[in-house]
C-alpha cells in the first residue's frame, strides 16, 4: 500500500500547511492579519457593547437603536427598538456605489449552466418577487417554506422574504414529502415555493410531487410558487399552484 492510500481521516485534520495570500488580496482584507484578529476578539471580550455598536454602525438601519444590550440571564437582546432590514443592507446600500455593477451572483449548475447577476439586476429580482409575495397575501410575520435546488431562485426568494418582513423556512432538496410535513406544520407556512426537479450529479431530482403529496396533510398552506427548472411534465393545480416566471 503506497504512502498516499495510507492517509486517514485523522491525519487530515492535523494539516500544517499554509497558504499565505498574495499581498494585494491581503491589503484588500477587512482583517490583515492575526494580530490584527486577535485584537479585535480582545476588544470584543472586554468591552462587547461598545465594540458591537461600532460593528453595527457599518450596516443601514431605518431606525437607530435605543440599547445595545438588555442582557437578563438567560436571555439576551440586542439592539433594543432598532429597526434593521437584511434584504436592504445586501442591496440597495449598495446601488449608488460602484457595487451596482459588480457580480452580487456567479451561478454555475448542471448541465453546464452559468448566470451571473449584478446587484442591480438582484435587487430588480428580488423587488419583483417581493411584490409577488405580497399579491398573494404575504405580509410581515408570515412564514414562506422554500424546497428548491440550489439556483438564484433560491436566493432571491430568501432576499424577498426578508425584505417584506416574512421568514423563510429553506427545506433540504432531499427531503421527502413526510420531511416536508413536518416542517411546513412546524412553521405554519403560508405559502410554499418550489421548483418542477432539480439536477444532482446528472440525474433529475424531482420535488414538485413531493410537494404534492406533503401539501395533502398541510392546511396551513395557502398556494405554491413553482420554478421551471428541469422542464419535467408536472402536476399543476389550479388555483393553488403558479409558475415562477407568469408571475414575475
Amino acid at each position: 500500500m503506497s504512502d498516499a492510500q495510507q492517509i486517514t481521516i485523522g491525519s487530515v485534520l492535523h494539516e500544517k500547511r499554509l497558504f499565505p495570500p498574495s499581498p494585494e488580496f491581503a491589503q484588500s482584507a477587512h482583517v490583515r492579519g492575526m494580530e490584527e484578529y486577535e485584537r479585535l476578539c480582545s476588544e470584543g471580550e472586554r468591552d462587547p457593547e461598545s465594540f458591537w455598536a461600532r460593528m453595527a454602525d457599518q450596516l443601514d438601519w431605518h431606525k437607530r437603536w435605543d440599547q445595545v444590550l438588555d442582557w437578563r440571564l438567560p436571555h439576551a437582546r440586542w439592539f433594543v427598538g432598532g429597526k434593521i432590514n437584511a434584504s436592504y443592507n445586501c442591496l440597495d446600500r449598495h446601488l449608488q456605489t460602484w457595487r451596482r455593477n459588480k457580480a452580487a451572483i456567479i451561478w454555475e449548475g448542471e448541465p453546464g449552466e452559468v448566470r451571473t447577476l449584478t446587484y442591480q439586476q438582484l435587487h430588480a429580482e428580488v423587488c419583483r418577487f417581493a411584490n409577488v409575495l405580497k399579491s398573494r397575501g404575504v405580509g410581515t410575520g408570515d412564514r414562506i417554506a422554500l424546497y428548491m435546488p440550489l439556483i438564484p431562485e433560491l436566493a432571491i426568494a430568501m432576499l424577498a422574504c426578508a425584505r417584506i418582513g416574512a421568514t423563510h423556512s429553506v427545506i433540504f432538496g432531499g427531503f421527502a414529502a413526510s420531511a416536508l410535513i413536518d416542517r411546513i406544520t412546524d412553521a405554519g407556512c403560508k405559502l410554499v415555493v418550489t421548483a418542477d426537479g432539480g439536477w444532482r450529479r446528472g440525474a433529475e431530482v424531482k420535488l414538485k410531487p413531493a410537494v404534492d403529496e406533503a401539501l395533502k396533510e398541510t392546511p396551513s398552506v395557502e398556494g405554491c410558487i413553482v420554478v421551471r427548472r428541469t422542464g419535467s411534465k408536472i402536476h399543476m393545480q389550479p388555483g393553488r399552484d403558479h409558475w415562477w416566471h407568469e408571475l414575475m
